[in-house]
């Protein structure tokens, strides 16, 4: 094996993580990748003899990278929070493979991923490289040209953003499905006091339709409004087929007709209601997420 074949399997070894960085820094899947490419670039332009902890190395690289996609997202005056949803990672109920489950590990559902958008680009770095993987604030510093105290502050300022914005899901995806299974149930009757009863009073519903014209992406506020817009799922039970899914390891839907998918609704279920709902109807990202149908 030559050095630049050794080099590579180094990094094979990272992948995964990196992967997992980068998605919780971009929330977008494709983005993920290119920035770990983009990692590979660089470090096949580096003397690797030169580094003692590649696995720190690459990290950090990786977090510069998706800290220049985010300011050029800024840059451009990109609002992603009202554009559209984060990518979410659909798997079967049965689970995934590895790269899914260290795409969605610690509970990083949807809902988080949204707060997480409203970040500014250096906080959403220090919050997720450090609270998420433990990197040293003297190591995040240089990344966002500050000293260690002030990415240690970013982090915090972070951190009581993110705080309280997203109670923790059920753990027990047991109960989850229960009260999703409630939820679809009282949708398909109308039965308007019983989704009352299974949503949280402040629960968000987002709905992403993709292109403008499409509808673009809306919020809806409240258990009276999203129990009204939830009428509209009584077409499920004539049009569409629901396969049950988690989505960022949460219990989830994917809607289809025809066998083609319209729809992946993401849930948050805490205390035994749900607190917020995610929806993704944009057919060109439905279709680049190969959601195969069952038995495929």
């Amino acid at each position: 094996m030559d050095a630049d074949d050794f080099l590579a399997n180094r990094f094979e070894e990272h992948r995964t993580h990196l992967k997992a960085v980068a998605y919780r820094m971009l929330g977008s899947l494709a983005e993920a990748d290119d920035a770990v490419q983009e990692s590979w670039l660089r470090l096949s332009r580096t003397d690797s003899a030169e580094i003692d902890n590649l696995g720190g190395w690459l990290t950090t690289v990786v977090g510069r990278v998706c800290l220049d996609i985010l300011r050029t997202r800024t840059s451009r005056r990109e609002a992603p929070l009202e554009q559209r949803l984060p990518d979410p990672v659909v798997s079967r109920e049965d689970g995934g493979d590895p790269e899914q489950q260290a795409l969605i590990a610690d509970s990083v559902g949807l809902a988080l991923l949204v707060v997480l958008e409203s970040l500014s680009p250096a906080e959403r770095l220090a919050f997720v490289l450090h609270d998420m993987f433990a990197v040293p604030f003297e190591q995040i510093a240089p990344i966002v040209d500050r000293t260690p105290a002030t990415a240690k502050k970013l982090a915090s300022r972070a951190r009581q953003r993110v705080r309280g914005t997203v109670p923790p899901p059920d753990p027990d995806l047991g109960r989850q499905r229960q009260v999703v299974d409630a939820f679809l149930a009282a949708s398909r009757g109308g039965d308007f006091e019983a989704l009352l009863g299974i949503l949280d009073p402040d629960v968000v519903m987002r709905v992403d339709a993709g292109a403008v014209a499409a509808g673009g992406m809306w919020t809806i506020n409240g258990a009276a409004a999203v129990a009204s817009q939830a009428a509209n799922f009584r077409r499920f039970s004539t049009t569409y087929t629901v396969e049950p899914v988690l989505v960022n390891g949460a219990v989830g839907l994917v809607s289809r007709e025809n066998g083609q998918p319209r729809s992946v609704l993401s849930f948050t279920v805490a205390d035994g209601r749900i607190v917020a709902v995610e929806i993704l109807t944009d057919p060109e990202r439905l279709a680049r997420l190969s959601l195969s149908a069952p038995g495929e």
